[in-house]
């Protein structure tokens, strides 16, 4: 969600303002592009965020973020929106020998440390896409974390929608509707962020390499099959998500082609600015917060940007010396089950974007647009059962794309960047030996339910036992 900032409530007059001013920042990030050099050779850098429930010993979510954070004493942590999340971050990482492996261990000892304070405050950790015994009611006003930020963006999504309640419905293998009053809803979900950094010269194809990989990565990783006790979809994050803070572009275009949530309009032709120009140009002003003027770092650009949560979205961030820095996050994926489980889904959309930005073309391959926006929502919703398109074959069965075409890719693409051969070898062989057996996160949870029924709380009570015993989760067993 971003920085915070000092106003609740706005007026005509800083709207105004606040688009001169993204309207100017925009042109000078487009100078900046323009005038960057090419660094040749050097590796990208990696960076993560991990969204984690706190709950208590009945499974429940427990509204103690503030206290956590006290007891955790580090800036590793921050709050989230709802007082039961956290978010977990890791430092930035270079691409290259070893890399996977100083990852795992430093957010090893980063969840070590968050589960002890979570353990200080009288309850756990839990890393899920959402919360199995989560209820609506938890998701209220009363909940929200204590941020000038957070209430502004309800005021300001609810007077986009004239005061409109949120609609909520999910069409799975049940359907659920809902109504919500406030953007609490949006708390429902939990993400593993993965943070890409790119290049000016070719961040509009590291962009399109995303949208392309990310129907075949989130397949393999859905985490999310129940929201609100209902069986849905694989990975529910998504629909619940797009729902949660439903306020479109100019003309109420909340249900056409301009979402704030969305998956994309389209692949980019020339440069990453064209995003950025869709931002000024489609998503009205939530948070016209008054920023400092004619500032390199481009704050009102930077902010507007973090209310458009597009699955992929281009960030223009600042590194400690002050100059800009440019990368993909990408939002898709679920938190959980385990953290070797998350590194190897990253290796699996890193090698892919890798060899897609490799090979000639947009950086999307011979896949359509259209055909991956189709991909992703397909494998939002039926996983390693879906069928999806590549390159210019007709739909096929998800498991064999991955195993026979879509794997050695990745492993490519790793290559390319560096990546130890042992280190490409264990983690892509999670990623396998997962779509081999077809147990996500999301298959086990329905398989616990199928043997033991809808007891969510003991669903949450075996899946955090496993999850901090570490194993990838194409190895747990229902007891």
């Amino acid at each position: 969600m971003g920085e915070d900032i000092s106003e609740e409530r706005f007026h005509p007059e800083d709207f105004r303002r606040f688009a001169a001013n993204l309207a100017r920042e925009t042109e000078h990030l487009g100078h900046w592009l323009h005038s960057r050099e090419d660094p040749g050779s050097q590796m990208p850098r990696l960076g993560f965020e991990i969204e984690a429930w706190l709950i208590d010993d009945a499974c429940a979510p427990l509204a103690e973020n503030e206290a956590f954070l006290e007891k955790f004493d580090d800036p590793m942590a921050t709050l989230e929106l709802a007082q039961f999340n956290v978010e977990i971050n890791s430092s930035v990482f270079r691409t290259g020998p070893d890399c996977f492996c100083r990852i795992l261990s430093e957010l090893s000892i980063t969840l070590a440390k968050a589960r002890d304070a979570a353990r200080e405050v009288g309850g756990g950790l839990l890393m899920a896409g959402s919360l199995p015994t989560l209820l609506p009611e938890h998701l209220g006003l009363h909940h929200m974390s204590r941020r000038t930020r957070y209430r502004a963006l309800n005021s300001a999504v609810l007077e986009r929608r004239s005061q409109r309640p949120l609609r909520l419905e999910i069409e799975g293998q049940e359907h659920l509707r809902h109504e919500h009053s406030d953007v609490m809803l949006e708390a429902a979900a939990t993400s593993f962020q993965i943070h890409v950094e790119t290049q000016p010269a070719v961040a509009h194809r590291v962009y399109n390499a995303a949208l392309a990989a990310s129907g075949p990565v989130l397949a393999a990783s859905g985490n999310t099959p129940f929201v609100f006790g209902k069986l849905l979809w694989e990975e529910s994050r998504i629909p619940l998500f797009e729902q949660a803070v439903e306020v479109g572009g100019f003309g109420d275009s909340a249900r056409g082609p301009v979402r704030r949530v969305t998956f994309g309009s389209g692949y980019l032709r020339e440069s990453i600015l064209e995003a950025f120009v869709e931002n000024q140009e489609h998503f009205p002003i939530l948070l016209p917060s008054q920023l400092p003027e004619n500032d390199p770092d481009l704050p009102h650009l930077r902010l507007h940007n973090g209310t458009i949560w597009r699955w992929n979205r281009p960030i223009v961030g600042v590194d400690p010396d002050g100059s800009l820095n440019l990368r993909i996050e990408h939002r898709s994926l679920p938190a959980g089950p385990t953290l070797e489980d998350m590194l190897a889904n990253t290796a699996f959309l890193l090698g892919l974007i890798e060899h897609l930005v490799a090979t000639p073309g947009n950086g999307a391959g011979l896949l359509p647009f259209g055909s991956a926006r189709d991909n992703f929502y397909a494998a939002a919703r039926y996983g390693l059962k879906s069928r999806l398109h590549w390159d210019d074959a007709g739909p096929t069965p998800t498991r064999q794309l991955i195993q026979h075409r879509l794997l050695p890719h990745a492993a490519d693409g790793l290559d390319r960047l560096g990546i130890d051969a042992s280190e490409r070898d264990h983690l892509l062989g999670i990623v396998a030996a997962r779509v081999q057996s077809g147990q996500t996160g999301s298959a086990w949870q329905q398989q616990w339910v199928e043997r033991h029924g809808r007891d969510m709380v003991g669903l949450t009570q075996a899946y955090r036992a496993l999850q901090e015993g570490g194993q990838p989760v194409h190895t747990w067993k229902i007891e």
